[in-house]
């Protein structure tokens, strides 16, 4: 039974009380109210509860409104609800701060509809010992930002990729070195099956790099943050397969490292449909990155120059010949000159080709029927 809710007495009781008042028997009652007498015993007994139709009626005879025998019957009918409301509670709690079902399809917590062990798996999952105030985005030491607002499925999603980089070696990172990093990630990305091998550049160059589905409703495109003040990870969710949308995400994410960002975790950087897709940025560190990220496989000079030279017609011979001649895949154009809306969204799609199933077979995946058993943080 409800702990919070007392034993209310059946309706049948002060239909007694009120007879006993008057001096009536069951039969007199049943009599004037033109009903069995059966059924008004039933009614007194307990075995029956008060129909809207005897509502009136009771009312018309007995005093109160139909309402009020209504509202005695509801009472008593909740008092015999067998609910731990505290349970109850407690559980819409749990799935308030995490999307659980998600995650248990994933295999990221176990599948149990238990309240304590769920409990006891989330704070596993979130590293926390308590999830009574919810959970926060962890910050390497020495490092501040401001964080913007993410939904619960894209917060597990982030802790995910964070379980996972944390779970990779990589060589020694050196802040040095990241301009002839950024030659050989333009390098690679001039054909589509060369970011088959982004995660393991990255490694050499002390960058962890995982690849997490997204979760359903999730707008995450990619993450850039630190384990420690020197242990850099990256992490994308390719839910949108293109070229351009991959690399003007990777590429974003590495000049959050570049710029020794604390945290970013972005959202709607690409559209399925229209590829880079990028607002304005209300931050500095965004606008920097998305800055960095636009100019860093194509620059602004060149990129202008051949706008200013071909546009508005721009023929998909003429887009190969400029790739060939700047050496980058003709996707990244495509992708650009959309952004810009100097081409159409549905023009020359035939350029811009998927490349995840090329990053997934080598990069530590989770998400497209790939499953990795959970890794504590």
């Amino acid at each position: 039974m409800n702990p919070s809710i007392e034993r209310a007495k059946h309706p049948g009781k002060y239909i007694q009380e009120k007879l006993d008042e008057r001096g009536w028997t069951q039969e007199e009652l049943a009599t004037i109210l033109g009903r069995h007498a059966g059924t008004i015993g039933n009614l007194i007994r307990g075995k029956t509860g008060i129909t809207p139709s005897m509502a009136v009626s009771l009312s018309t005879v007995l005093g109160g409104t139909a309402k009020d025998w209504l509202d005695l019957n509801t009472q008593y009918s909740l008092s015999l609800v067998e609910t731990d409301v505290d349970e109850v509670s407690r559980r819409a709690r749990l799935f308030e701060l995490a999307p659980i079902r998600d995650m248990q399809r994933r295999g990221w917590i176990k599948a149990t509809s238990d309240c304590e062990e769920l409990e006891k798996e989330l704070k596993q999952f979130y590293g926390v010992e308590s999830i009574e105030k919810g959970v926060s985005l962890p910050v390497a030491a020495k490092r501040s930002t401001k964080l913007k607002e993410l939904t619960s499925s894209e917060i597990a999603w982030y802790f995910r990729a964070r379980q996972l980089a944390a779970s990779m070696s990589v060589a020694e990172f050196d802040q040095r070195l990241l301009p002839k990093l950024w030659k050989k990630l333009r390098l690679l990305a001039a054909y589509p099956k060369e970011a088959g091998r982004l995660g393991s550049l990255l490694s050499e160059y002390g960058i962890r790099f995982v690849v997490i589905e997204p979760l359903p409703g999730m707008k995450i495109d990619g993450a850039a943050f630190w384990l420690s003040g020197s242990e850099p990870a990256i992490a994308v969710s390719i839910q949108h397969d293109r070229i351009d949308s991959f690399w003007f995400t990777v590429m974003h994410e590495c000049a959050h490292i570049r710029a020794g960002d604390a945290l970013s975790v972005d959202t709607e950087l690409t559209d399925e449909t229209k590829g880079i897709s990028v607002s304005l940025a209300e931050e500095e560190a965004e606008r920097l990155a998305n800055d960095a990220a636009a100019h860093s496989l194509i620059s602004k000079d060149e990129l202008f120059s051949f706008i200013s030279r071909v546009g508005p017609y721009y023929s998909k011979e003429r887009v190969i010949q400029f790739a060939h001649a700047i050496k980058i895949h003709p996707g990244i154009i495509v992708g650009q000159l959309q952004y810009r809306k100097e081409l159409g969204y549905s023009a020359l799609r035939e350029l811009l080709p998927k490349v995840r199933e090329s990053v997934i077979t080598t990069a530590l995946t989770d998400g497209w029927n790939q499953m990795i058993a959970p890794v504590a943080i």
